[in-house]
């Protein structure tokens, strides 16, 4: 079926505005694949460097020049539940691929920090900054050119972006991204978040707070809300990076090991030695990202993936922007209802039909692009599926007609509502993005006084000193990536939930980030220019009257527009904050991050491909 108008419309724009950068791009991957890999053109101290440590019959193979060789970049820590399982991964795929006549290594590690774990903390300046971090340390990992494929293992919030980033830097190579699955069901996410409002006011200890976290967090496995982790995966297989039925099988179960030895194989198969050759840098082109981008929409996804979506199109030298994502959600349906946007968590979604009954819903209405090139193999009608075992054999079947639980995922017919979960704000304020899927439609337009703010800490302070009792926009500014990093400010949710609780009319305003778990308090983030660039965010004061309204889509100061402009912006020390915790190595970082609207990152990327491709024209 042929795309609707808008998705088709979005992707030609996005064609025709990357013509000279996507150009470049393929252009440098072609040249990468005609270098072919080294193995065979090493010395041979280079060589047996190279191979020191494998088995004498990985030796021999490695020794050769038509044996394949896998690379595994793997994020590995015992920490983070959701990459603990991956302690054991790479012995699954070296198995697996000797099975298959080739070999595996490990090619490096990259870093992994939980922003459950640094909420609210010093560390958390660092977790945006950790994603470029990790495309640098996956580049290094596969700069040795030992290798004929990649395979890539990694869940949370920063390193799969990280993780592809740096995969299209070797955009000649497959591609392959294994998940390790979400941990089994613990309290249902809406209790968890009753808890913690009871603390927020003192109404329960410390001890009763650990008690309801550990219940809710107390396996292996990703966490069970839909966060960024989790709408990591939904991405990656939708842009056809995973398998089909992979992203949210739990971990430790045969089904589990299952595909990702099939994974392993597919990373053999699609080689550029075979005839199945599928290079990441084919695979994701604009068709995938708008996929991706519809992907988001019908799920309610994260707004962290309103930069991190950016970030990956232009390392695949696609120049995507915001306006593009907000088109995009005023003609997709959203089709999910999983935490924060409902009381389900992603075991219950995947219950319900998961990932293969979404993509078939959304290619059968003409939302998705089915003619993309996947690791699977053919197009996207492939993905409609769901993985399963069938007598100790992985099998692909249809996925159901019908939703195994309409109030978690629903058909297009009958979707939750018309429009997707994310909108582009504008307005004499900046621009911003907001996720509104969980924001109940009496809380979508507040208009109210503003409640000025340089930390997070210091609206927790005025929370507890009982000042904030009544109706108000808190506007939480230096913030942004220059100024901190663009930590997540999810730690404000439980008091701002509070206060909307008790009937007041509150909104927050930010060019920081909010977690992918928040949700019900209407933010307006990413707010763009951001406070250190003397944007208006940084003019505001005390008592100046906003409205943030999703209905026309705006964030505006309702005062005098040229008084506004006219006032000096607020300044702020913030050398204590650049350093402790290892944030005074990152000062490189804050002084070259792009604005949020184009990735938040540290990498020139689409801007070395355009000035490139300026020269290649004159």
């Amino acid at each position: 079926m042929p795309v609707i108008a808008v998705v088709r419309d979005v992707t030609r724009r996005i064609a025709a505005r990357s013509t000279f950068t996507r150009r470049e791009y393929l252009n440098r991957l072609d040249a990468a694949r005609a270098k072919g890999v080294h193995r065979a053109a090493l010395s041979c101290g280079n060589l047996a460097h190279g191979f020191a440590a494998c088995s004498l019959a990985d030796k021999a193979k490695l020794a050769g020049s038509k044996s394949l060789n896998i690379g595994i970049v793997t994020s590995y820590n015992d920490m983070l539940s959701a990459h603990q399982p991956y302690q054991f991964y790479p012995d699954i795929i070296k198995e697996a691929a000797r099975a298959a006549g080739g070999t595996a290594q490990v090619a490096g590690g990259v870093p992994a920090m939980c922003d459950g774990v640094t909420q609210g903390k010093p560390g958390m300046d660092l977790s945006l900054f950790s994603r470029d971090v990790i495309a640098m340390a996956t580049a290094i990992a596969l700069s040795h050119n030992m290798f004929d494929s990649a395979m890539f293992l990694g869940i949370c919030d920063k390193i799969v972006p990280g993780l592809l980033i740096g995969a299209l830097a070797f955009g000649h190579l497959p591609a392959v991204f294994v998940p390790a699955g979400p941990m089994p069901s613990g309290i249902p996410n809406d209790e968890k978040a009753r808890v913690r409002q009871l603390y927020s006011e003192g109404k329960v200890g410390r001890a009763e707070l650990l008690e309801s976290e550990a219940k809710s967090y107390h396996s292996p496995g990703t966490c069970s809300f839909y966060g960024t982790a989790n709408s990591n995966q939904m991405l990656m297989e939708i842009m056809g990076l995973h398998l089909p039925g992979a992203s949210f099988v739990n971990p430790g179960t045969p089904l589990r090991d299952a595909l990702t030895r099939e994974a392993t194989r597919r990373a053999l198969a699609i080689t550029s030695e075979g005839n199945e050759y599928t290079p990441v840098g084919h695979v994701i082109d604009e068709k995938a990202i708008v996929n991706g981008l519809v992907g988001l929409h019908a799920t309610g996804g994260s707004t962290n993936h309103t930069l991190h979506l950016i970030a990956i199109a232009a390392a695949a030298g696609l120049q995507v922007t915001w306006q593009d994502m907000s088109d995009l959600s005023e003609a997709v349906p959203l089709l999910a209802r999983v935490y924060p946007n409902g009381i389900a968590d992603v075991n219950h979604f995947h219950s319900a039909g998961g990932m293969g009954f979404l993509i078939r819903e959304l290619l059968e209405s003409g939302h998705l692009h089915e003619d993309v090139k996947t690791v699977f193999g053919g197009g996207l009608w492939n993905y409609g599926v769901e993985a399963k075992l069938l007598e100790d054999k992985l099998s692909f079947e249809a996925s159901p007609r019908e939703s195994g639980n309409p109030k978690v995922l629903t058909t297009v017919k009958d979707a939750f509502s018309a429009s997707g979960g994310l909108k582009l704000l504008t307005g004499n304020i900046g621009k911003s993005v907001i996720k509104v899927s969980a924001v109940k439609p009496e809380h979508r337009v507040i208009e109210a006084p503003a409640r000025i703010f340089h930390s997070q800490q210091g609206l927790q302070a005025a929370f507890k000193a009982g000042e904030l009792n009544r109706d108000f926009i808190a506007v939480v500014r230096f913030q942004g990536p220059k100024s901190i990093g663009m930590p997540e400010l999810h730690n404000l949710t439980p008091a701002l939930g509070v206060l909307q609780g008790r009937g007041f009319k509150v909104a927050l305003v930010t060019d920081g980030r909010m977690s992918g778990a928040s949700g019900k308090v209407p933010a307006a983030i990413h707010v763009t220019p951001e406070a250190v660039d003397g944007g208006p965010i940084a003019k505001l004061r005390d008592g100046d009257m906003l409205r943030l309204d999703t209905e026309s889509d705006t964030l505006t100061f309702l005062g005098d527009e040229r008084e506004l402009l006219s006032r000096t912006p607020a300044t702020e020390d913030q050398r204590s904050e650049h350093s402790g915790m290892g944030r005074e190595l990152f000062a490189g970082f804050r002084a070259s991050v792009s604005p949020a609207d184009r990735g938040a990152t540290s990498f020139s990327l689409s801007g070395a491909y355009e000035d490139e491709a300026r020269r290649t024209v004159s």
